[in-house]
C-alpha cells in the first residue's frame, strides 16, 4: 500500500514514487487495489480537492518489481512525458540480483521480444518471429554475494518483461523469478529487481531531474548491496 514516504520527488506537475514490490501501478483484470487510485485519493485528502485529482501514469513496472514510477498531476505533463518516453527520452535504470555472473560482465544485449498474452511470459529471440519487438538494453556487473550477483541495467527500449526475458535468455535469471528460470521464490513472493533510477529533462520546467529510488529496505540481501555499491554512479 501507499504511503507518504515513498514520494520521492513531486511538483505541481510531477510524482514520482517508490513502488513496493507486490503494488499495481493501474488497475488489471486481478481487480486489485492500485497505486494510481491510492495516490489520488492521497492527494484529494491532503490538499482538500473538492472535485476529481488528476493523475496520468507515464510508464509501468510489473507487479513483482519495485523501484520509482512516475506520475503526471497535469494533462500538459502527460503528453509531454508520453511523447518524451515514446522518443526514448527517458532514461531507466535498474538493478538486479541474478543467480549468475554475466559472461562477458557488461555488454549490451539484443534480442527479439515474443509476448505470449495467454501466459503473461515473454521469450527473448535471437532472430525476428511473428510479432516479435527488438529489444535492447545495456549492462554491467557491480559486484557480488557468495551466490548472488548485482547487474545495473540500463533499459534502451521498453518491451514486456524484457529485462527479467533478456537476462535469463544468458543463463542469468532475476532472483526470486520463477516465471524465467529462478531456483526458488523470494519470501514476498516478488522478485531482485528494481527501477532504481530515473533521469529525464522536467517536460515544463526543461530542467534535469534525477531520482534515485532507495532499494526494499526490509530485504537484508538488498541492504548489503547497498552498502557496498548505493554510491556507485550509474553511467555508462
Amino acid at each position: 500500500m501507499f504511503a507518504p514516504e515513498d514520494i520521492l520527488y513531486e511538483d505541481n506537475h510531477l510524482l514520482i514514487v517508490n513502488k513496493r514490490c507486490g503494488d499495481l501501478v493501474q488497475p488489471d483484470p486481478s481487480g486489485g487495489d492500485a497505486l494510481e487510485r491510492q495516490i489520488k485519493e492521497f492527494i484529494r485528502r491532503r490538499d482538500a480537492k473538492p472535485g476529481e485529482v488528476f493523475l496520468g501514469v507515464v510508464h509501468r513496472i510489473d507487479r513483482p518489481v519495485s523501484g520509482a514510477v512516475i506520475f503526471a498531476k497535469t494533462s500538459k505533463a502527460l503528453a509531454r512525458l508520453n511523447e518524451m518516453i515514446r522518443r526514448g527520452e527517458i532514461k531507466k535504470t535498474y538493478w538486479a540480483l541474478t543467480e549468475s555472473r554475466p559472461d562477458p560482465e557488461e555488454g549490451e544485449l539484443c534480442h527479439y521480444i515474443l509476448r505470449n498474452e495467454k501466459t503473461n511470459r515473454s521469450r527473448a529471440l535471437d532472430a525476428p518471429r511473428g510479432d516479435a519487438k527488438l529489444a535492447k538494453l545495456r549492462y554491467r556487473t557491480l559486484g557480488a554475494s557468495a551466490r548472488y550477483t548485482l547487474v545495473e541495467v540500463d533499459l534502451l527500449t521498453g518491451r514486456h518483461h524484457q529485462i527479467r526475458a533478456q537476462l535469463s535468455k544468458i543463463g542469468c535469471p532475476i532472483k526470486g523469478d520463477l516465471k524465467y528460470g529462478a531456483r526458488r521464490s523470494n519470501p514476498d513472493g516478488g522478485i531482485s529487481l528494481h527501477s532504481y533510477r530515473v533521469d529525464f529533462i522536467h517536460p515544463v520546467r526543461r530542467e534535469r531531474i534525477v531520482v534515485t529510488a532507495p532499494v526494499p529496505k526490509e530485504d537484508n540481501l538488498w541492504a548489503f548491496f547497498a552498502r557496498q555499491f548505493s554510491l556507485l554512479p550509474c553511467e555508462f
